[in-house]
Protein backbone atom coordinates (compact mmCIF):
# COMPACT_ATOMS: atom_id res chain seq x y z
CA UNK A 1 0.00 0.00 0.00
CA UNK A 2 1.04 3.94 -0.79
CA UNK A 3 1.95 5.68 1.62
CA UNK A 4 4.02 9.06 2.11
CA UNK A 5 7.59 8.26 3.97
CA UNK A 6 8.51 12.41 3.44
CA UNK A 7 9.29 14.43 6.77
CA UNK A 8 5.99 14.92 8.32
CA UNK A 9 7.51 18.79 9.47
CA UNK A 10 7.56 19.51 6.18
CA UNK A 11 4.20 18.76 5.61
CA UNK A 12 3.34 21.70 8.42
CA UNK A 13 5.66 24.14 6.95
CA UNK A 14 4.33 23.59 3.03
CA UNK A 15 0.78 24.35 4.71
CA UNK A 16 1.79 27.44 6.80
CA UNK A 17 0.22 25.56 10.36
CA UNK A 18 1.17 22.97 12.69
CA UNK A 19 -0.99 19.45 11.36
CA UNK A 20 0.43 18.25 14.91
CA UNK A 21 1.31 15.10 12.43
CA UNK A 22 4.39 13.64 15.08
CA UNK A 23 2.00 13.51 18.38
CA UNK A 24 3.88 15.07 21.47
CA UNK A 25 7.08 16.35 19.21
CA UNK A 26 4.95 18.81 17.63
CA UNK A 27 4.56 20.48 21.52
CA UNK A 28 7.83 20.96 22.20
CA UNK A 29 10.81 22.83 21.38
CA UNK A 30 11.91 20.52 19.02
CA UNK A 31 9.41 21.05 16.47
CA UNK A 32 10.64 22.24 13.41
CA UNK A 33 7.39 24.61 12.67
CA UNK A 34 8.80 26.86 15.65
CA UNK A 35 12.29 26.99 14.44
CA UNK A 36 11.81 27.46 10.95
CA UNK A 37 8.02 29.36 10.43
CA UNK A 38 8.99 29.38 6.87
CA UNK A 39 8.06 26.91 3.71
CA UNK A 40 10.57 23.67 3.36
CA UNK A 41 12.97 23.53 -0.05
CA UNK A 42 16.00 26.40 -0.90
CA UNK A 43 13.21 29.13 -1.87
CA UNK A 44 11.49 28.67 1.40
CA UNK A 45 12.26 31.90 2.80
CA UNK A 46 12.02 34.38 -0.15
CA UNK A 47 8.91 32.33 -1.70
CA UNK A 48 6.49 34.91 -1.53
CA UNK A 49 3.57 35.56 -3.93
CA UNK A 50 -0.60 36.09 -4.22
CA UNK A 51 -2.38 33.07 -4.62
CA UNK A 52 -4.98 32.55 -7.56
CA UNK A 53 -8.20 30.92 -6.44
CA UNK A 54 -6.82 27.71 -7.09
CA UNK A 55 -4.09 27.85 -5.11
CA UNK A 56 -5.88 28.51 -2.22
CA UNK A 57 -8.52 25.64 -3.03
CA UNK A 58 -5.64 23.00 -3.63
CA UNK A 59 -3.82 24.10 -0.40
CA UNK A 60 -7.03 23.59 1.52
CA UNK A 61 -7.57 19.83 0.46
CA UNK A 62 -3.85 19.34 0.74
CA UNK A 63 -3.99 20.74 4.47
CA UNK A 64 -7.25 17.98 5.65
CA UNK A 65 -5.17 15.46 3.63
CA UNK A 66 -2.35 15.60 5.45
CA UNK A 67 -4.33 15.96 9.14
CA UNK A 68 -5.46 12.52 8.38
CA UNK A 69 -3.09 10.76 6.55
CA UNK A 70 -4.45 10.01 3.10
CA UNK A 71 -3.25 9.58 -0.59
CA UNK A 72 -5.30 11.20 -3.13
CA UNK A 73 -7.20 8.16 -4.02
CA UNK A 74 -8.64 8.03 -0.86
CA UNK A 75 -9.76 11.35 -0.67
CA UNK A 76 -11.46 11.61 -3.97
CA UNK A 77 -13.41 8.60 -2.96
CA UNK A 78 -14.40 10.07 0.74
CA UNK A 79 -15.40 13.17 -1.38
CA UNK A 80 -17.51 10.97 -4.03
CA UNK A 81 -19.52 9.56 -0.59
CA UNK A 82 -19.88 12.66 0.86
CA UNK A 83 -21.39 14.29 -2.35
CA UNK A 84 -24.01 11.51 -2.18
CA UNK A 85 -24.92 11.95 1.33
CA UNK A 86 -27.52 13.82 2.51
CA UNK A 87 -26.73 16.71 3.39
CA UNK A 88 -23.62 19.94 3.51
CA UNK A 89 -21.16 17.49 1.31
CA UNK A 90 -17.93 19.72 3.07
CA UNK A 91 -19.52 19.00 6.42
CA UNK A 92 -20.31 15.13 5.24
CA UNK A 93 -16.51 14.85 4.68
CA UNK A 94 -15.27 15.89 7.53
CA UNK A 95 -17.62 13.72 9.44
CA UNK A 96 -16.78 10.74 7.90
CA UNK A 97 -13.32 11.39 7.92
CA UNK A 98 -13.68 12.02 12.33
CA UNK A 99 -15.01 9.09 11.94
CA UNK A 100 -12.42 6.56 10.87
CA UNK A 101 -11.14 4.32 13.35
CA UNK A 102 -7.48 5.84 13.43
CA UNK A 103 -8.82 9.46 13.89
CA UNK A 104 -11.11 8.15 16.65
CA UNK A 105 -8.58 6.26 18.71
CA UNK A 106 -6.70 9.50 18.23
CA UNK A 107 -9.11 11.89 19.42
CA UNK A 108 -9.63 9.34 22.61
CA UNK A 109 -5.94 9.60 23.38
CA UNK A 110 -5.16 6.64 22.92
CA UNK A 111 -2.56 7.18 20.45
CA UNK A 112 -0.04 10.05 20.28
CA UNK A 113 -0.81 10.65 16.77
CA UNK A 114 -3.39 9.76 13.89
CA UNK A 115 0.13 8.14 12.47
CA UNK A 116 0.34 5.94 15.34
CA UNK A 117 -3.54 4.80 15.70
CA UNK A 118 -3.36 3.65 12.18
CA UNK A 119 -0.20 1.66 12.69
CA UNK A 120 -1.62 0.54 15.88
CA UNK A 121 -5.06 -0.15 14.21
CA UNK A 122 -2.93 -2.29 11.75
CA UNK A 123 -1.30 -4.58 14.36
CA UNK A 124 -4.58 -5.60 16.14
CA UNK A 125 -4.25 -3.75 19.70
CA UNK A 126 -8.24 -2.40 19.50
CA UNK A 127 -11.72 -4.32 19.68
CA UNK A 128 -14.84 -2.88 18.02
CA UNK A 129 -18.02 -3.97 20.09
CA UNK A 130 -15.82 -7.25 21.03
CA UNK A 131 -14.15 -8.01 17.91
CA UNK A 132 -10.75 -6.87 16.58
CA UNK A 133 -10.61 -4.72 13.29
CA UNK A 134 -7.59 -4.07 12.14
CA UNK A 135 -8.72 -1.74 8.97
CA UNK A 136 -7.88 2.03 10.11
CA UNK A 137 -10.65 3.12 8.03
CA UNK A 138 -13.34 1.46 9.92
CA UNK A 139 -16.53 3.69 9.94
CA UNK A 140 -17.47 4.01 13.84
CA UNK A 141 -20.57 4.36 14.46
CA UNK A 142 -22.60 5.74 17.30
CA UNK A 143 -21.99 3.67 20.15
CA UNK A 144 -19.78 1.32 19.10
CA UNK A 145 -17.19 0.78 21.61
CA UNK A 146 -13.36 0.41 21.27
CA UNK A 147 -10.83 -1.18 23.67
CA UNK A 148 -7.72 -1.53 24.33
CA UNK A 149 -6.54 -5.51 23.88
CA UNK A 150 -6.03 -7.02 27.34
CA UNK A 151 -2.34 -7.88 26.40
CA UNK A 152 -1.91 -4.50 24.56
CA UNK A 153 -2.51 -2.35 27.77
CA UNK A 154 1.41 -1.87 29.22
CA UNK A 155 2.23 -1.58 25.45
CA UNK A 156 4.50 1.91 25.55
CA UNK A 157 2.62 3.60 23.18
CA UNK A 158 -0.79 3.56 24.23
CA UNK A 159 0.27 3.56 28.00
CA UNK A 160 2.04 6.86 27.92
CA UNK A 161 -0.07 8.11 25.57
CA UNK A 162 -3.41 7.52 27.84
CA UNK A 163 -1.18 8.88 30.70
CA UNK A 164 -1.73 12.23 29.22
CA UNK A 165 -4.87 12.03 28.97
CA UNK A 166 -6.85 15.21 30.97
CA UNK A 167 -10.07 15.08 32.18
CA UNK A 168 -12.66 17.26 30.19
CA UNK A 169 -10.18 17.64 27.51
CA UNK A 170 -12.04 15.02 24.59
CA UNK A 171 -13.94 16.52 22.42
CA UNK A 172 -18.28 16.14 23.39
CA UNK A 173 -18.95 13.44 21.24
CA UNK A 174 -16.94 10.79 22.59
CA UNK A 175 -16.38 9.28 26.25
CA UNK A 176 -13.72 7.55 27.92
CA UNK A 177 -13.08 4.98 30.68
CA UNK A 178 -9.51 5.63 31.02
CA UNK A 179 -9.32 2.96 33.56
CA UNK A 180 -10.88 0.30 31.30
CA UNK A 181 -9.57 1.88 28.18
CA UNK A 182 -12.78 1.90 26.69
CA UNK A 183 -13.58 4.41 24.30
CA UNK A 184 -17.12 5.37 22.71
CA UNK A 185 -18.66 6.93 20.10
CA UNK A 186 -21.61 9.04 21.42
CA UNK A 187 -22.65 10.62 18.18
CA UNK A 188 -21.72 11.43 14.76
CA UNK A 189 -20.06 14.86 15.30
CA UNK A 190 -21.74 18.36 14.04
CA UNK A 191 -19.12 20.87 12.49
CA UNK A 192 -18.74 23.59 15.35
CA UNK A 193 -17.59 20.22 17.26
CA UNK A 194 -14.98 19.21 14.79
CA UNK A 195 -11.55 21.45 16.00
CA UNK A 196 -10.19 21.11 12.87
CA UNK A 197 -9.58 24.56 11.31
CA UNK A 198 -10.19 24.51 7.54
CA UNK A 199 -12.45 25.67 5.24
CA UNK A 200 -14.13 22.51 4.24
CA UNK A 201 -16.18 24.59 1.49
CA UNK A 202 -13.10 25.61 -0.51
CA UNK A 203 -12.55 21.91 -1.01
CA UNK A 204 -16.52 21.23 -2.79
CA UNK A 205 -15.35 24.38 -4.79
CA UNK A 206 -12.28 22.71 -6.18
CA UNK A 207 -13.85 19.42 -7.04
CA UNK A 208 -17.17 21.10 -8.81
CA UNK A 209 -14.44 22.74 -11.34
Amino acid sequence: MARYIGADCKLCRREGMKLFLKGTKCSSNKCSFDKKGYGPGQHGRSRRFKQSEYSVQLREKQKVKRIYGLLERQFHNYFKKAERSKGITGENLLKMLECRLDNVIFRLGMAPSRAAARQLVRHRHFLVNGRRVDIPSYQVRPGEEIKVVDKSRQLGVIHDSMKRVREGKLVGWLSLDKAGMIGTLLEVPARDSIPVTVNESLIVELYSK
